[in-house]
């Protein structure tokens, strides 16, 4: 999980306890009375990790309410709809990217095939919107739909980008903005709605969550750059083998000299071609040239401090709420999106 250094230890065993409660409800959610969905659930299951976006409901409604006490029924529902979400889209990705390897074992594409794995992530999606009906809230449903109706467009925004190497930061950012940080926003804000706090109050913590979703994602796309598939846990280069140019290649394009942008150009070109056959020879030299040049360039380094400054404006939009150990509990997880190797 991405938590829990320095903050009271009495909220830090709340919320083991709740995402342990999380972690119950979905399994709950998800019984079929066909053994082979069972088999496929029971897999999936080991997909999360980290459960960020359960512990910004959770947290956020801790942070926010009137009363210190644990959180309450609907944020517990609504901590494993946007897990429901989150898991499925994890699913359709590996079936994207070709991914072999989620959490240190076989994706559910690499066993099963990908029409199973598709399949399994609409069911999943299914279940989210299930569960979530039961709040009674059509509110909270039209939200949750809208951030996945958003994430679906930025990777949808991503695909039609693939293979462009001129892509710019503007629509980088507008793609991890989209398929991830929205949806990080949106468990804030609705974890702050529930509480009835004011709109001032949902939207700096909406503020929070997208900001701190960037600059998870930058570091999750440095990790599928220069990270070890034995540390990370699933399967690496992917979005280089994809032609999916990320922040700090980018950086490099823009800022380089002509002759090392053009060796990046070829390499990249060449490297995507080879994966997908129409290239010529090998691609593990190329992707081991690719991170040599970048190492060099300080393009790692500016993608580094890019997140760090994201993390910072997060932690700045905590000042709309009082202090306490929830609010130090949020600062806590914005810290730990930069120092995660995983």
């Amino acid at each position: 999980m991405l938590l829990l250094t320095q903050t009271d230890r009495t909220i830090r065993a709340h919320l083991a306890d709740q995402l342990a409660d999380v972690e119950s409800r979905f399994a709950t959610e998800l019984i079929s009375d066909l053994p082979c969905v069972n088999s496929l659930v029971t897999h999936v299951e080991r997909y999360r990790g980290k459960m960020l976006r359960p512990t910004l409901v959770l947290v956020s409604g801790l942070a926010t309410a009137e009363a210190p006490g644990r959180p309450s029924e609907p944020h517990r529902v609504l901590a494993t709809v946007v897990e429901m979400v989150h898991v499925a889209t994890l699913v359709h990705d590996d079936v994207l990217d070709e991914a072999t390897i989620r959490r240190r074992g076989d994706t559910v594409n690499r066993l099963n095939g990908n029409e199973v794995a598709v399949m399994l992530g609409d069911y999943l999606i299914s279940h989210a919107y299930h569960l979530c009906s039961s709040l009674g809230n059509p509110t909270v449903s039209r939200i949750i739909a809208d951030a996945t109706n958003t994430v679906c467009e930025g990777e949808l925004l991503q695909l039609d980008n693939r293979d462009n190497w001129n892509l710019d930061e503007r629509t980088y950012f507008e793609i991890i903005r989209r398929k991830t940080a929205s949806l990080c926003g949106t468990c804030c804000k609705l974890a702050v709605m529930l509480n009835d706090s004011p709109d001032t109050v949902a939207d700096a913590l909406y503020d929070y969550g997208e900001k701190l979703g960037i600059a998870f994602q930058i570091v999750d796309d440095l990790l599928d750059l220069i990270g070890s598939e034995d540390t990370v846990g699933k399967t690496l280069g992917r979005d280089l083998q994809k032609g999916k140019l990320t922040l700090p290649l980018i950086h490099h394009l823009t800022s380089a000299d002509a002759p090392r942008r053009e060796k990046l150009h070829t390499l990249l070109r060449d490297h995507a071609g080879s994966v997908r056959g129409d290239g010529d020879g090998p691609d593990n030299g190329r992707a081991l040239a690719i991170r040599d040049l970048l190492s060099t360039s300080g393009s790692v380094g500016y993608a580094r401090d890019r997140a760090a400054r994201l993390v910072n404006l997060a932690k700045a939009a905590l000042e709309n709420l009082a202090d306490g150990p929830a609010r130090t509990l949020l600062a806590d997880v914005a810290d730990a999106v930069l120092t995660r190797k995983y």
